[in-house]
């Protein structure tokens, strides 16, 4: 038994500690993506694919109601619909770089606005915040060689 299930077993609540093939505990998960209902499609559709540089990974629907999908490293942004407000101060996007600071002359050289330059956060990770022309905070971060993320939890997991 896994220790996530014993804890669980036991009562004491749910664990954090990483389990064998990082998968998740109660729901197998197999994508993911972050839906965006954008003010302006072409506008937003503009900044993340040729101001902040994303991938496409596929374009759906009609040509008068289209929608764009982006890849996000293994993981997915979608522009579909359309917003009838502000988007909430709630939803953030994170994105792990290289190296921030070459992130920061690029963004910049394209026009993107920089909210934050590149600074050290007491939890050790370089972060830098953009926005989206809907004003939807994106928080490009690098993790420096000796943070913790860098560790690779398999090797802390127990065996099943």
């Amino acid at each position: 038994m896994r220790i996530a299930q014993q804890l669980s077993a036991s009562g004491r609540g749910r664990s954090v500690l990483p389990t064998a093939g990082c998968q998740d505990i109660d729901v197998d998960v197999l994508s993911s993506r972050i839906l965006l209902r954008p003010a302006d499609f072409g506008r937003s559709r503009h900044f993340y694919g040729n101001m902040l540089g994303l991938a496409t990974y596929r374009v759906f629907g009609s040509v008068a109601d289209p929608g764009v999908v982006f890849f996000l490293g293994p993981g997915f942004l979608e522009l579909s619909g359309h917003s009838e407000g502000p988007p909430g101060r709630s939803v953030m996007i994170w994105l792990q770089v290289r190296d921030v600071r070459a992130e920061e002359q690029r963004l910049a050289a394209a026009g993107v606005p920089i909210l934050r330059g590149p600074a050290t956060e007491p939890w050790g990770l370089i972060e830098m915040w953009v926005e989206d022309p809907d004003g939807v905070r994106i928080v490009l971060v690098e993790v420096p060689a000796d943070h913790p993320l860098r560790r690779d939890l398999r090797a802390m997991s127990p065996p099943t």
